[in-house]
């Protein structure tokens, strides 16, 4: 078995290399690297069918969300299109585009890049969490993820973040935005670190500290002004 949830848009785009020739089940959502709507698909040999089906229905859940069925029909439509494809290749191209630049900047990162979507960011070195970093984020307005690094004691307090550029290249990003978006992340550590430095490690005390602080407040506004450059789909 094979799970492919964050990477079956660049699998399916060839990009990837396929686990179908290895794999009896592969599982994947559809809304990450594939851009469908919010939900999930099984793929199987036919001798498992009839078991797998049973258990999704009725075992785990209850009757099929039709508009989540015809948004997947849809989209797997367009990931057939040269246009995805190309879509595919450059959310990549930006993937390295971010890794290079916080390289560049002396930041550590898992695997030392990237050939994928998502680039991990180790924040260790910083004397920082993921989970501080990930709340400075927020409140600038940039959603990330906090994750664990190998190495990591406990998963509740991350010693990374996880970065992914499939939303930004639909908003028609490229790789020179990717160089001001880590510029973006770099002002977080900065902030984050004096942050820890006045309230503590504990991150309730750290949250409560970045109320008031306006230097945030200040680069929030600058992300919004950044983003707006580039439109949302359906907007």
């Amino acid at each position: 078995m094979a799970d492919i949830a964050h990477i079956s848009g660049l699998v399916a785009t060839g990009l990837l290399a396929t686990p179908f020739d290895h794999c009896d089940v592969v599982t994947s959502t559809t809304h990450k690297s594939l851009r469908g709507p919010r939900s999930g698909i099984i793929f199987c040999k036919p001798k498992y069918a009839d078991s797998i089906n049973f258990a999704v229905f009725p075992m785990l859940q209850g009757g099929p969300h039709n508009v989540s069925i015809a948004a997947l029909a849809v989209q797997l439509k367009e990931v057939a299109t040269p246009e995805f494809k190309a879509y595919s290749q450059q959310v990549v191209k930006n993937a390295q585009a971010l890794a290079k630049a916080l390289k560049d900047q002396g930041e550590k990162l898992v695997c030392d890049g990237t050939i994928n979507h998502l680039v991990m960011w180790d924040l260790r070195p910083h004397g920082l969490t993921g989970s501080k970093v990930e709340k400075v984020l927020d409140m600038m307005h940039i959603t990330t993820n906090k994750n664990s690094v190998v190495g990591d004691k406990s998963m509740i307090t991350p010693g990374g973040i996880r970065l992914g550029t499939p939303a930004l290249t639909t908003r028609g990003m490229l790789e020179p935005e990717m160089a001001q978006i880590a510029t973006f992340m770099l002002k977080a550590v900065e902030i984050s670190k004096r942050a820890q430095e006045k309230a503590g490690k504990k991150l309730v005390d750290f949250v409560a500290h970045l109320a008031d602080d306006e230097e945030l407040k200040a680069m929030g506004e600058e992300v919004k002004a950044f983003a707006r450059e580039f439109s949302i789909p359906g907007v």
